[in-house]
């Protein structure tokens, strides 16, 4: 999403930008989503730009951003993009932590309302960003644990798999190979918000997944692609 944003938004190479370099603009969207309220005054991105796979799989979906009014401006619109892939992980993992719920009660003795997940590791080019794993630690609810050097960690995990295969570590001594370089912690203050426009945010496929069907199914088809709808 924040490539699109980079790649098609604000140096898209047309008449109003014919710099030949794009700058390194990551750190600068940083600063401008620190000084924006969380929730973005009620704006929501949805960052399904190619259609979904998980946790629904629905070919025909599209990104849109939703309460678009005339005194925001694209600070609120590069905030809203941080946050509406976090939505979208939280609805994910919500999925993820159903499925393993039974068998997780059984083995921790934990109650059906329990956290199944009360802390993840963030990896990849977005875990660099403070400001974004803070975003994910207030819409997930749960301590985000920054992973040193995140974007080579799967690289990293390969090899550790490897050196299982080959003798030189056991299973439960990986998690002693990661190094953690920052936690980051809900804030309290932005519960109720980010709690109020993930439900929005849930509302917006309900709502529009027939709408973009209608639309793309014509697209998708061309291409070859498999149309699916959830709703």
């Amino acid at each position: 999403s924040l490539s699109y944003l980079r790649d098609n938004i604000l140096y898209n190479k047309d008449d109003l930008l014919r710099e030949e370099a794009v700058p390194d603009v990551y750190k600068i969207f940083d600063r401008i989503v620190e000084t924006v309220p969380a929730g973005s005054n009620n704006l929501i991105f949805t960052p399904w730009l190619i259609g979904e796979r998980s946790p629904v799989d629905d070919a025909t979906i599209r990104g849109g951003l939703y309460n678009l009014s005339y005194e925001m401006s694209r600070e609120h619109i590069i905030r809203a993009i941080f946050e509406g892939v976090a939505y979208n992980v939280k609805w994910l993992l919500s999925v993820i932590e159903n499925f393993i719920r039974k068998w997780v009660i059984k083995e921790r003795g934990l109650s059906k309302n329990s956290i199944v997940m009360p802390e993840l590791n963030i990896i990849g080019g977005g875990a660099q960003s403070d400001i974004w794993c803070q975003i994910f630690a207030d819409v997930l609810d749960r301590k985000i644990k920054q992973v040193r050097d995140p974007i080579q960690t799967n690289a990293r995990g390969a090899a550790y798999i490897a050196a299982v295969s080959l003798g030189y570590l056991k299973w439960d001594e990986i998690r002693n190979c990661c190094e953690i370089s920052n936690v980051f912690t809900p804030n309290p203050e932005n519960r109720s918000v980010y709690d109020k426009l993930f439900k929005e945010y849930l509302n917006i496929y309900k709502i529009m997944g027939k709408t973009y069907k209608r639309l793309n199914i014509p697209l998708v088809r061309e291409s070859g692609g498999e149309v699916k709808y959830d709703g």
